[in-house]
């Protein structure tokens, strides 16, 4: 399987702009900026596109290995918040709040660290990964 998206950047890091549009079309020329991106801009930028999808990857490997081990999700939700330290993302925090019928939370501790280690966007980046998982 490949997926692709394409970037369009007009001008100057600072005085720019650019363009951002995915295969599906979920985002079609969804602007980016170096406001948007450091500052207070309208639009999105490549930090907040990993992280949606980290927590997306990551909340489907999690939905995987639990259904493996023979439980029942009723809601996962996972926030990632990616940290940029002069230009290199340093680490990706994943918040995790689920409901999974009949599990311990040990063993969903487990499953989660699993998951953290083995979901194709944490084996990607390079970066330090934790998560605090909470059962609801």
């Amino acid at each position: 399987m490949k997926r692709h998206a394409t970037a369009v950047w007009n001008g100057s890091l600072k005085a720019g702009t650019g363009k951002l549009t995915t295969q599906s079309k979920a985002l079609a020329n969804t602007q980016y900026s170096f406001k948007s991106r450091f500052d207070e801009g309208i639009g999105t930028n490549p930090e907040e596109l990993v992280a949606a999808a980290h927590s997306g990857c990551f909340s489907m490997q999690l939905s995987a290995f639990v259904g493996e081990a023979g439980f029942e999700v009723e809601s996962i939700e996972t926030e990632c918040v990616i940290e940029l330290i002069e230009g290199t993302i340093k680490s990706s925090k994943l918040t995790v709040n689920a409901k999974i019928k009949e599990i311990s939370n040990e063993v969903f501790q487990e499953l989660v660290t699993k998951a953290e280690k083995n979901c194709p966007v944490s084996k990607l980046l390079n970066a330090e990964i934790s998560s605090t998982a909470t059962l609801v």
